[in-house]
């Protein structure tokens, strides 16, 4: 194989701006308190990827034809959590703030306490800690 290419950005298409922000804010993922508003926001995670948004109107600048796809996206993302416990209290924190609980933390076969929340645009955020040995 011939390209060389590194992983560098996750994009979200959102809805509301405003909501995706404030969620994954919640998860820890550093956004501006300005940015809202914008119609493209990035946040860069440790280890350098960045995670950005753009609102359906942004992409419906540049993608000739754009219709925003329903609810519920073909993305998943996973964020690793200290341990089981914070699992349990990032679930509550985040259904008791309105979000759609997909998911109730379990202790699963492959070794981690695991659950699933969806973000405003529906994506499966999955929240995850490996269980004691």
């Amino acid at each position: 194989m011939s390209i060389s290419a590194r992983l560098h950005v996750i994009g979200i298409i959102t809805a509301d701006m405003t909501a995706a922000l404030a969620f994954y804010r919640m998860l820890g993922v550093e956004v501006p308190a300005d940015a809202d508003a914008e119609p493209h926001v990035e946040a860069v995670l440790p280890g350098g990827l960045r995670l950005a948004f753009d609102t359906e109107a942004t992409i419906g600048s540049f993608v000739p034809g754009f219709t925003p796809p329903p609810p519920g996206g073909r993305i998943g993302l996973a964020f690793l959590l200290d341990d089981p416990a914070a699992v349990d209290a990032a679930y509550a924190e985040l259904t008791t703030a309105g979000h759609h609980g997909e998911l109730e933390p379990f202790d699963a076969f492959w070794g981690q306490r695991y659950a699933t929340v969806l973000d405003p645009d529906g994506n499966g955020v999955d929240l995850f800690a490996p269980l004691p040995a």
